[in-house]
């Protein structure tokens, strides 16, 4: 199989696997963004603090929504630790981000021992206009290397800008969903054949976009309910790319 997903901690998980395993690790870890005060923080939970009161959502929570900003820091540097092991030479780190955890996101994954190699920006055409302000319609991709980069083994042209809007009505299957076509272009830093690491895999985005543009997958969910979610997801992407030649018949 082209991917392989684990239901559990993302920490004990990757420390199960093999040095040098993959060629990017592409990940939307919980933001822990938003709290000004510890009551905040503390007893929101992520879905009370991404979806409005009226917004009927069926969609399930996910924990990790209530760290203090150090306190964020400290384990994103510890899990980004952990993948800069896994990662080969010259492969790629990037993690999803927004503007308030920008600053300890960069920090920590130079903390990890990565080379920060820049910022890229997902524009969102919907997002909803402020009144005497500037309209926060970007979250941000903090990206890094394992290294120095070889470009000669993946001589690819990419953008450092995104637009798509967030998956919606039954597209939507997970609280901070990202869109597939803005992933499928993100996965292409990998060399084609390579393996793409989420340790914060949700629904199964970024697995669903490396499947389609020809790379493995490996993905660690913690929420039970979501990483059902992402296996039924990219089990359904695998068959609807298999064509007869990858079939071996045998008699």
């Amino acid at each position: 199989m082209p991917f392989s997903l684990h239901q559990g901690d993302a920490l004990s998980v990757l420390a199960g696997l093999p040095d040098d395993c993959v060629d990017s690790v592409i990940t939307d870890p919980p933001y822990n963004s938003g709290g000004r005060t510890a009551k905040e923080r503390t007893s929101r939970s992520a879905k009370q603090k991404y979806t409005s009161a009226d917004a009927k959502h069926t969609l399930a929570d996910f924990t990790g929504e209530n760290m203090d900003q150090r306190s964020y820091g400290f384990w994103l540097t510890q899990i980004m630790t952990e993948a800069h092991r896994l990662t080969k030479t010259g492969g790629t780190a990037l993690l999803f981000t927004d503007w308030r955890q920008l600053p300890v996101t960069t920090d920590a994954i130079q903390a990890a021992g990565w080379l920060w190699r820049g910022v890229l920006a997902w524009h969102k055409p919907q997002a909803r206009p402020q009144k005497g302000r500037f309209t926060q319609n970007c979250e941000f991709i903090v990206w890094a290397s394992n290294g120095p980069i070889d470009a000669s083994l993946n001589p690819v042209y990419l953008p450092g800008l995104y637009s798509a809007s967030q998956p919606s009505g039954k597209a939507r299957q997970h609280i901070t969903q990202k869109p597939v076509e803005v992933m499928r272009e993100l996965v292409k830093i990998a060399p084609p054949g390579g393996t793409v690491l989420d340790f914060c895999a949700g629904s199964g985005s970024t697995g669903v976009a490396a499947l389609l543009e020809g790379r493995d997958f490996i993905g660690v969910e913690k929420t039970e309910h979501y990483a059902s979610v992402a296996a039924d997801r990219l089990t359904h992407t695998i068959r609807e790319t298999l064509v007869q030649d990858d079939v071996a018949l045998t008699t």
